[in-house]
């Protein structure tokens, strides 16, 4: 009999699905029962593949825009938010919506409501083209948000009154280049209205430090999460700048190229905020079939934030 090569797997906690994806997905399934198949999603619900697939088998059907959609079913908008022209057409055609923006992403768009109220030109630093930021951008009239991706955009931005200025962020950012944005707006701008509380959400911040932790001596980092999904691409980022050798982004179990373990004795592993735990359990199987396992579970926090259901689903 053939011993397997020992591995220590140094699994991340917190990892995988954070409050708003939790609850967005609860949002799906509550209206499937409430008003039965099919029931519309305006984008996917969440960036994962599995998440998706495994609502579209229960009745939910998946489009880009709210023209694709019947005026007679429910149609529920993303957690990562949308422009506030979206939900103004559905009451214009009368449909039955249900919002599953993350609250988190919610609370950016009422900052960004109350500083454009205050008259101030308002920067948001993320990336461009993502669903969240479409949707922050979308808030307020064309133009009254301009988009920040980089330090060097931080440092070009010449605004209108130096004195009148105020920066938002998408919830999903690395932690550490968002500060260097922010270092460099701050610098520049000393009055700069900052959020009043951190926009980069609890969820995102929390798996990046659990990384920061299983990262320095691994041979590998497994990511599990979705090219699309900002925060598990940053946790990629993340682990190969904290000093793991490697860090590779995975879809499930099914991605991992076995040459990449050549020489690896420690391997972490995480998943982001929209990857459900049981393909975590289909890595961890997969490695105790080619490896004698030792799984050590790094905790760097305990989270216990949950968001309740809207009101036209609660009860």
């Amino acid at each position: 009999m053939t011993t397997k090569p020992p591995l220590t797997l140094r699994l991340a906690a917190p990892r995988g699905f954070c409050a708003g994806v939790d609850r967005a997905i609860q949002i799906v399934e509550e209206a499937l029962k409430k008003w039965g198949a099919p029931v519309y999603v305006r984008h996917e619900i969440v960036h994962n593949r599995h998440v998706v697939e495994r609502l579209e088998a229960l009745g939910a059907v998946f489009v880009e825009e709210l023209e694709e959609c019947p005026d007679d079913r429910p149609v529920i908008f993303s957690a990562h938010g949308v422009p506030k022209s979206v939900p103004a057409e559905a009451r214009q055609r009368n449909m039955i919506y249900v919002d599953a923006t993350c609250p988190l992403v919610s609370k950016v768009h009422v900052e960004a409501a109350r500083h454009h109220d205050q008259a101030r030109e308002i920067l948001l630093i993320g990336h461009a083209g993502h669903p969240e930021v479409i949707g922050t951008m979308g808030q307020l009239p064309d133009g009254a948000v301009t988009l920040i991706e980089t330090v060097e955009d931080a440092r070009a931005y010449q605004p209108k009154d130096p004195a009148n200025l105020a920066f938002l962020t998408q919830t999903t950012l690395s932690v550490d280049d968002t500060a260097e944005i922010v270092g460099a707006l701050q610098a520049r701008f000393p009055g700069i209205a900052v959020p009043h509380k951190e926009d980069i959400c609890y969820a995102t911040t929390n798996r990046q430090e659990a990384v920061k932790v299983l990262a320095p001596g691994a041979g590998l980092v497994l990511v599990i999460g979705a090219r699309t999904s900002s925060n598990s691409v940053r946790l990629v980022e993340v682990a190969l700048r904290a000093g793991a050798a490697r860090a590779e982004l995975i879809a499930s179990a099914e991605n991992i190229d076995w040459s990449w373990f050549e020489g690896v004795t420690t391997l972490g592993l995480t998943a982001g905020a929209s990857a459900p735990e049981d393909l975590v359990q289909g890595v961890i199987d997969a490695c105790r079939e080619r490896f004698d396992v030792t799984v050590d579970t790094v905790k760097t926090a305990d989270e216990t934030v949950t968001f309740k259901l809207p009101r036209v689903l609660a009860g």
